[in-house]
């Protein structure tokens, strides 16, 4: 049996630690398919993502795991904001992730 040189190990344990990677720390989400399902949002965010309300955040250029979080959190109920409630209800995992690649992916200034 032949033994393995040091950047074949290398490249094995690169190819594990990628395995083992948590699924929702890789970005899934397809920003072109955000862009289209953001058109309610932008009611409230701004059309590219930036508020004209200090009452409500801007999206754009926020990171996209971050904004995941948020919107799954508003989604399943960890947190509550009855303005919110009735755009993310019905949201499917993919939608959510569409849609922060899409707000991450914009310009955080105007």
């Amino acid at each position: 049996m032949r033994a393995l040189g040091g950047s074949t190990l290398l490249v094995l344990a690169i190819a594990a630690l990628l395995l083992a990677w948590p699924r929702d720390a890789v970005a899934v989400g397809n920003a072109r398919a955000g862009a289209a399902k953001a058109a309610v949002c932008a009611a409230c965010h701004g059309q590219n993502g930036i508020s004209g309300n200090p009452l409500w955040p801007n999206l754009a250029g926020q990171q996209q795991a971050y904004l995941v979080r948020q919107i799954k959190a508003f989604r399943d109920g960890e947190r509550s904001d009855v303005s919110m409630q009735p755009f993310v209800a019905n949201l499917t995992d993919q939608d959510v992730e569409d849609l922060a690649a899409h707000y991450a992916s914009l310009s955080p200034c105007p």
